[in-house]
């Protein structure tokens, strides 16, 4: 079977090449034998029980089979998905079931997915660094010393070993892009509003969005084109349909009319950067050069927008204290240091500090808008740092630069969350021990299309994707 295309293998699947039956096997057989060193999935079914599952699809007359038909998947353990709990890592949740599909769930179940299980992610989806008091610490298959970053970290090792074809994610400061970058597959955050919040998200401040995990920008597109769309729940929903992603699929190839123009950035202001990062960062202008692209060093200006971040973060993360205070009196017992700060910074703010930092967000965003009037992506580092060990929680310094938060280290993806612009961390190599390193891309205000065009147009070119752990 092709697992090297979740395309091809859904292809496959919808025509009767392959049954639903032989994948779910061979999937089982995948995570037996990978899952129990990596710890990526989570409250996996029996195998018994997905293959009911299984043989239920391959019932299904091929005429009526969806765009994910046959595919098993396991979704974020942030997302809920009905008859399996959604701990989030988090004691106080661990025995939650849920009983109703979230909004996205229900559009993978809609098009074909078989649910076998959950992916691993921090406690309460904070920080990049993969690991619970639930189920323990999720593990990095280039180098199993290492963290396979965060909070998407169980996804993104599903997909590199092959565990699983194509995986759910979700990003506020990072958490689709930095594991992308440190296990060598494809992120991609879209715009806000592009795939439904879930319900959860505030309207204001919000910087969390749902977005395509995959091997190769092709299936993240095919995953986006399930996942996206508007949605009556969502007050900031964007009205294309998910089809426009599904039909880039035929176009994702054509050379644009016009050469594209490319700010690039090696650290966005002055941002410390790893020398093994930037050593590999650094050669990724050339590739768009030989395209014939304008390239041309520089970035707009997001001095300020880590204050947007930490404040309208922390303000959400308030929200979640209260809610906690009112349904556990010990949840506090239960919580690491990192999230009882930030919950606590939040219980500090003013709503004139909030309804400030919201103004502070508005005139960035114009600023950036401004800015791509005249470049059509911007590309710097996915993260600051290549991965890093596993018993390391955060980051506190960065070429002799130390940093006062466990969110500074990320400030690299953090300040491109707050502008809502659509962007993807695409491999885009390793360092000289072996490690991966991805490439941000950041597109245009609702500039999806072209943004993964030009995602795929570095893919092709580099191939960084092929190189696999061991």
């Amino acid at each position: 079977m092709n697992w090297n295309s979740a395309l091809a293998l859904s292809t496959a699947l919808r025509d009767g090449t392959f049954s639903a039956v032989d994948v779910m096997n061979e999937t089982y057989d995948r995570i037996e034998k990978h899952n129990p060193q990596l710890n990526a999935i989570v409250n996996l079914l029996p195998r018994e029980e997905a293959l009911k599952l299984a043989h239920a699809a391959d019932q299904i007359e091929p005429s009526e089979r969806g765009d994910l038909h046959g595919i098993p998947m396991a979704v974020k353990d942030l997302n809920d998905v009905a008859g399996f709990p959604t701990t989030a890592g988090y004691i106080p949740y661990k025995d939650q079931i849920i009983e109703k599909d979230g909004p996205m769930a229900a559009r993978l179940r809609q098009a074909g997915a078989l649910f076998i299980g959950k992916t691993n992610t921090p406690e309460l989806g904070l920080g990049s660094q993969t690991y619970n008091s639930v189920f323990g610490t999720t593990l990095n298959p280039y180098d199993q010393t290492r963290t396979p970053g965060g909070s998407s970290g169980g996804a993104a090792v599903a997909i590199v070993t092959e565990m699983l074809a194509i995986a759910d994610g979700s990003d506020m400061g990072g958490s689709l892009r930095n594991p992308a970058s440190f296990c060598n597959i494809v992120g991609m955050r879209p715009s806000i509003g592009r795939v439904p919040s879930g319900g959860h998200s505030t309207w204001f401040g919000r910087m969390s969005t749902a977005g395509p995990m995959a091997r190769t920008v092709k299936d993240a597109t095919y995953l986006l084109s399930v996942q996206a769309g508007p949605h009556s729940s969502d007050p900031l929903t964007l009205p294309e349909s998910g089809t426009i992603f599904k039909d880039l699929l035929s176009q994702i190839e054509q050379e644009p009319s016009s050469p594209y123009r490319i700010a690039y950035s090696p650290n966005l202001h002055g941002l410390p950067i790893a020398s093994e990062v930037s050593e590999v960062i650094t050669q990724a202008p050339a590739v768009f050069e030989n395209f014939g692209w304008e390239i041309t060093e520089t970035s707009p200006d997001l001095s300020k927008a880590m204050e947007v971040f930490q404040i309208q973060r922390a303000a959400g993360l308030a929200n979640l204290g209260r809610t906690l205070d009112s349904k556990y009196t010990d949840w506090r017992t239960h919580t690491k240091d990192t999230a009882l700060w930030n919950i606590d910074e939040g219980m500090k703010l003013s709503s004139q500090e909030i309804l400030e930092s919201e103004q502070l967000r508005a005139e960035i965003y114009a600023n950036v808008a401004a800015f791509f009037e005249t470049y059509d992506a911007l590309i710097l580092p996915a993260a600051q740092v290549a991965p890093f060990d596993i018993e390391t929680q955060w980051i506190e310094e960065i070429e002799g630069v130390k940093f006062p938060t466990y969110l500074d280290w990320m400030t690299v993806c953090c300040a491109i969350s707050i502008t809502s612009l659509p962007t993807i961390s695409v491999p885009g190599g390793f360092t000289t021990s072996g490690l991966p390193v991805g490439l941000q891309i950041v597109g245009k205000p609702k500039g999806d299309i072209e943004l993964l065009k030009i995602a795929y147009a570095f893919e092709q070119a580099t191939m960084h994707h092929l190189r696999k752990p061991n």
